[in-house]
């Protein structure tokens, strides 16, 4: 009996010595583990800020001045991951022109006109792919809405007027020569075109050679110190008011600009005269030019907004989507961008 109570006393001393064992973590150990942390991430990933994970699909369609809507309101939010700070308000303003203009003379592939493109697109997207970022207005300035004052003499659908002036020191980039007729053979700098009008020329020729048609480009670039002596000279023979019905003072030529062209026929010997409108060049081109991105920059019966006498023979590039509008409705460049 007392061997039995002796093996039953060893027995309950063992449980009670591995019982002790098993709870014998150090109380600081214990209290430590009890208010870790716990990492939830080791069974998921981390989520991303918005701002890093949101990506962003470009709009498609072809985007310029004036423009409205929830595809202006991507590009914005576009421009604004990469660096530019304008507002997300869906217009295409002259600040969303500017950052488009400041971005494409950044990109060594782009041509700046301040019009969203396929281009465009594809350059963007590839920064926004890459997580890359943009540093604003390292090229040209933000608009700072100076009166009198053209900020983005690079844009396409750039204002130029008496109210609205190009610097005296810009000179537009990729000037060219268009491969069409010039009633002269030597080489002047106002042969020249910026390149994206240039194309645009050389296209409305071969139209108008198809319908068996004979137009000559007579007056393309202008420096600002060529549009000075131009305008001294006429104000010597016309004096200064009537010279500034029909030509323009330095800084107010949209010759400067590099995208107009003056054209001409051999029917008015090649002259720049109101007659030009009625040869076979001149009403074709009154029909057709919108087609190829240009308009008639001074038209009939419209002096009092443009205050320029008609111009039948000038050409200003503007893009195909604005220089359609414009000619179908028969309205001048002002009125088209408001400021009429």
């Amino acid at each position: 009996m007392f061997q039995k109570n002796l093996i039953a006393t060893f027995m309950l001393l063992a449980i009670m010595i591995v019982a002790t064992a098993c709870d014998g973590d150090n109380p600081e150990t214990k209290e430590t583990v009890a208010h870790a942390p716990v990492d939830k991430t080791d069974n998921q990933q981390k989520k991303m800020p918005e701002a890093e994970t949101d990506h962003i699909r470009l709009p498609e369609e072809h985007l310029q001045k004036t423009d409205q809507g929830q595809a202006v309101k991507t590009l914005q939010k576009a421009l604004n991951k990469v660096g530019y700070s304008i507002d997300r308000n869906g217009t295409y303003d002259d600040v969303t022109t500017w950052a488009i203009t400041d971005f494409q003379l950044q990109q060594q592939a782009l041509i700046a006109t301040g019009v969203y493109n396929e281009s465009t697109r594809r350059s963007l997207q590839k920064i926004l792919d890459e997580n890359q970022a943009i540093k604003a207005g390292a090229v040209l300035d933000q608009p700072d809405n100076k009166p009198d004052t053209v900020d983005n003499p690079h844009d396409i659908l750039a204002l130029v007027n008496k109210e609205n002036r190009l610097p005296s020191d810009f000179v537009p980039r990729n000037l060219t020569v268009p491969d069409v007729r010039f009633p002269f053979e030597d080489f002047l700098p106002k042969k020249q075109m910026r390149k994206v009008a240039a194309k645009a020329m050389e296209d409305m020729f071969q139209a108008a050679n198809s319908a068996g048609l004979e137009l000559f480009a007579q007056s393309g670039y202008r420096s600002y110190e060529r549009q000075d002596a131009i305008f001294a000279s006429n104000v010597r023979k016309n004096g200064e008011e009537a010279a500034n019905k029909f030509s323009a003072r330095p800084g107010e030529s949209e010759h400067q600009t590099g995208l107009t062209m003056d054209v001409t026929s051999p029917d008015v010997n090649y002259r720049l005269i109101k007659e030009f409108g009625q040869t076979d060049e001149g009403k074709w081109i009154k029909q057709h030019a919108a087609e190829y991105g240009f308009i008639i920059r001074y038209p009939e019966g419209k002096d009092a907004i443009t205050e320029y006498q008609y111009e039948p023979w000038h050409l200003r590039y503007v893009g195909k989507k604005a220089a359609t509008t414009i000619m179908e409705q028969g309205i001048t460049l002002e009125e088209y961008l408001g400021e009429a």
